[in-house]
């Protein structure tokens, strides 16, 4: 943290609420827990929080809900951040404020807290021998978006990775620069399991054009999805996409909290196949995430 860091932080930059509570969040510092679930789809919080043994915050303001509570006595909380790593960057900042900041005073505290935060998401796979309805946690993130960029520091990125996918896809220098970071290794390790695959994901700027679909509009390169798909970088594939892993991997370094993100499958592109069950693989998600966060 800079020096900077121990001044007042001006109204118009933390924007709170006459309540007290963070604007977009709506939430209070005492509201949430030190492990919290992320989720896209802000239904998809009520399908976390069943599983609760009790619920004690409840919020929601636009596509930010959250719900807190107990599950075998671990405080938990969920929340959806819609879609996007646009979202990701409000959502971690006003984490990051909510267990960091001094509403009172405006100033950032002296003693930090690292939250641990799991992303529950669902995600296409690239490679054809990934199954529908697997479970795949992300070691890497590829970001195609331009968030990271904006903040200073970045050291975690793996500059090695990104230019050789680079130079590999014939990257469109219009294009934001690819960025590459890495999981929350102690995370990794914790949520490990035989029902797990472990893959590399690319976070993308939106789900038609960006990752290859095609409606309506013809592509700037129609053969970016089998590029990323043939690209190995030191033994490692990419195996799946989806819009908001890197972004949330690289948040939780540069604001000191730990992340891991977890995706079901539940499509697969080269096969042009779709989950029949789509819940199915999404409630044995949370099932594996509650009880590894209970531990």
């Amino acid at each position: 943290m800079e020096d900077n860091d121990t001044m007042r932080i001006p109204e118009s930059e933390l924007i709170l609420t006459p309540d007290g509570s963070i604007y977009h969040l709506d939430l209070k510092p005492d509201e949430i827990a030190d492990a919290v679930i992320i989720v896209g789809d802000p239904a998809r919080v009520d399908l976390v929080s069943n599983y609760f043994d009790t619920i004690e915050v409840k919020a929601y303001h636009r596509e930010f809900k959250t719900h807190t509570g107990r599950y075998k006595g671990k405080r938990i909380s969920v929340l959806s951040t819609g879609i996007g790593t646009d979202n990701i960057d409000i959502v971690f900042n006003e984490l990051d404020a909510l267990v960091n900041i001094d509403f009172k005073t405006r100033t950032v505290n002296e003693q930090l807290k690292s939250l641990t935060i799991v992303r529950i998401g669902t995600s296409g796979a690239l490679q054809s021998e990934i199954p529908v309805d697997s479970m795949l946690v992300s070691e890497l993130g590829i970001g195609f978006d331009n968030l990271l960029h904006f903040y200073k520091g970045g050291e975690f990125m793996d500059e090695d990775f990104s230019e050789a996918f680079i130079k590999h896809t014939h990257w469109f220098s219009k294009k934001s620069s690819p960025y590459v970071v890495a999981a929350d290794t102690d995370l990794l390790q914790l949520f490990a399991s035989e029902d797990i695959l472990k893959g590399c994901t690319t976070t993308n700027v939106g789900f038609y054009g960006p990752q290859g679909r095609v409606l309506r509009l013809p592509l700037q390169d129609k053969a970016l999805n089998d590029k990323i798909a043939s690209f190995e970088y030191n033994g490692i594939k990419i195996t799946n996409l989806e819009m908001e892993t890197a972004g949330i991997y690289g948040m939780s370094k540069l604001l000191g909290h730990r992340a891991l993100s977890l995706n079901a499958i539940i499509a697969n592109r080269p096969n042009g196949t779709f989950s029949k069950k789509p819940k199915e693989a999404i409630h044995k998600l949370i099932q594996h995430t509650l009880e590894v966060l209970a531990r």
